[in-house]
């Protein structure tokens, strides 16, 4: 099915009803239960789920399969949310036309800085992103100020001479992006008893182009250009001696996984269309490397897992005060429960970067495959456990 075996096709259907149903599984707990603020079910966040997760899909194709350790992507996903905010600025509000541009901008910047650091290799080439991502944030920030807006950022306005559509809504005010007519604001709920579910149209396009994106990188994967990939990760230098350039390949694996950052930055400016510089800065690099690690780099689920992790510690963990920790302990003494809440919340609310690096030490020291990895140890111990049972039975059975 799609030219894809047994196994991936099943992952991909999965993955598919995942993404389908996520409304339903990310509200599992009624809009008036105190849990409810555990629910990741509204529109802004699944859009980050959905958007993040291509973003570490892509950075998986140039890690995951070749090795190399990008710490500058975020300069790609900085320039294709430039590049589509300036397509709603000067052509139309159609997010197609603005997401095309994304990703053929980020691929031809990332040609160009692909082509400069990949002349060395391992933490050299690592640096050589990173230089190369903060002078793209510095750039952005101040001296290209007239193109990417400097230090309030790159936004629409009244006056923008928009060729294609209306510069103006009757209303006076700025148009919204949409997709033939439908906003990617729009939304309608479904209320079921004391359940409250939120279905957006914005978070549908990304969902399907993330399906698309997936489904690219499973045919990567499994391609003979995916399997010299892997040659090269494990040993380039041997690859080398065999008279094979793997130039063209690292470089081919670096502009598709910036062109997969383009289309990530493209797709945020088309839910909010703003473009700043913040995107581009390091740290934002460091986070998709986290979210591929988390996963399991070099599985095709792994990143989605990873991004899925992280933004939902970023926007529901983080939220997490002191009032709520006092309504958690509410049952214990007054001391009690002063010290618990003094116990926990260094790990929740700001802090929640610490439960971050807790996580992420544990996962390099005991799962080095990521969350993939516990998934797989969890499943082959079930598998044991009643192949065992199946062979004590086999064993226990009187001889006819």
């Amino acid at each position: 099915m799609f030219g894809l075996d047994k196994r991936d096709t099943t992952l991909l259907l999965i993955v598919a009803a995942l993404v389908a149903l996520a409304p339903f599984l990310l509200n599992p707990f009624p809009e008036n239960s105190d849990l409810a603020q555990f629910n990741a079910g509204y529109p802004d966040l699944m859009q980050r789920f959905v958007i993040f997760g291509i973003f570490a899909i892509g950075f998986n194709i140039l890690f995951g399969l070749t090795g190399y350790l990008s710490f500058g992507h975020a300069a790609f996903l900085g320039v294709g949310s430039y590049a589509a905010v300036w397509m709603f600025k000067l052509l139309s509000m159609n997010i197609i036309p603005a997401i095309v541009l994304a990703v053929i901008v980020a691929g031809v910047f990332a040609l160009l800085i692909g082509f400069i650091s990949l002349r060395r290799s391992g933490i050299y080439f690592s640096i050589l992103t990173l230089a190369f991502a903060q002078m793209s944030f510095a750039l952005a920030y101040s001296v290209l100020t007239p193109i990417t807006g400097g230090e309030t950022g790159l936004q629409l306005a009244l006056d923008d001479p928009r060729i294609i559509g209306q510069q103006v809504t009757e209303g006076g005010n700025i148009p919204v992006p949409s997709l033939f007519g439908l906003e990617m604001r729009d939304s309608a709920e479904l209320a079921l008893g004391p359940w409250l579910f939120t279905f957006n149209i914005g978070y549908y396009v990304c969902a399907i182009i993330m399906l698309i994106a997936f489904y690219i990188s499973i045919r990567i994967f499994r391609s003979p250009f995916g399997m010299m990939l892997r040659a090269i990760k494990s040993n380039q230098q041997r690859l080398n001696y065999t008279g094979l350039n793997s130039r063209p390949y690292t470089l081919a694996a670096f502009v598709i996984s910036g062109m997969y950052a383009g289309l990530a930055g493209g797709l945020m400016a088309s839910m909010d269309p703003l473009a700043g510089a913040e995107r581009m800065f390091w740290t934002a690099s460091g986070e998709v490397v986290l979210m591929t690690i988390l996963g399991g780099a070099g599985t095709l689920i792994g990143p989605i897992l990873g991004a899925g992790m992280i933004k939902y510690m970023e926007n529901i963990i983080s939220k997490i005060n002191k009032t709520i920790l006092h309504e958690w302990f509410y049952w214990m003494p007054d001391g009690l429960e002063d010290a618990m809440v003094s116990i926990v919340y260094p790990f929740i609310g700001k802090g929640w970067h610490l439960t971050l690096g807790i996580i992420f030490m544990l996962v390099v020291i005991f799962l080095p495959g990521g969350l993939v990895e516990g998934g797989q140890r969890i499943a082959n111990f079930f598998r044991g456990r009643k192949a065992a049972k199946q062979e004590g039975k086999g064993t226990t059975e009187p001889a006819e």
